[in-house]
């Protein structure tokens, strides 16, 4: 991925807040959320990727509440639980965060670390700058906001390219991605405070 100058320039642009700067970035699912967090976190010293998809309810939580054929949703996650950890990484000093593997389908407790000389955070999420709660109260927390704006048919096409990655045949894949990410996208779409800067492909 080629990123503009002026998107590293913001960044190193923005005053530390007690010696620490929060990036949001934000897209729909299979947008590049994760590319261009691990691209910035590369040509920006100092910096740590923190995935929101650490922050997945259990599937065991998940099948109490109804809501296992939903995973992904803004309902899915644990919200109060990246604040707290939010909160700790701006206190400062070496914080564990979990992180989400996705050939298990769970979360790895402790799974990640922002060291203490770390000071810009790159949180990467679909619901991170939702404008409806409790999404909306996370945030107050970033400095600035990238918003990665793509096509329908590119989303569905690596949609569908994740799910034969891990393991589901055509009709499954065409499923989960019709009846539960398309929507999620579509939340995300109609539903997000205006970010700083919008990447579109």
């Amino acid at each position: 991925m080629i990123l503009q100058k002026n998107i590293i320039t913001s960044i190193l642009d923005l005053p530390l807040r007690q010696g620490r700067r929060f990036v949001a970035i934000v897209g729909p699912p299979a947008s590049g959320k994760s590319t261009l967090a691990n691209e910035l976190q590369k040509q920006i010293s100092g910096s740590c990727v923190v995935p929101m998809d650490g922050f997945h309810l259990s599937n065991e939580e998940l099948e109490e509440a109804g809501l296992s054929d939903r995973k992904g949703s803004p309902d899915t996650f644990d919200v109060g639980g990246l604040e707290l950890v939010l909160e700790k990484i701006l206190g400062g000093g070496n914080v564990m965060f979990p992180t989400f593997d996705r050939s298990l389908d769970c979360v790895i407790q402790n799974g990640g670390m922002v060291k203490s000389k770390d000071h810009t955070i790159l949180v990467e999420g679909n619901y991170l700058i939702l404008n409806k709660g409790p999404w909306k109260k996370i945030s107050s927390h970033w400095d600035f906001s990238i918003m990665l704006d793509v096509s329908q048919e590119i989303i569905e096409k690596r949609l569908l390219e994740r799910w034969a990655v891990n393991g589901f045949n055509a009709d499954q894949a065409a499923f989960k991605t019709k009846n539960n990410d398309l929507p999620n996208a579509m939340i995300v779409k109609n539903n997000s405070l205006e970010a700083n800067y919008c990447v579109c492909f």
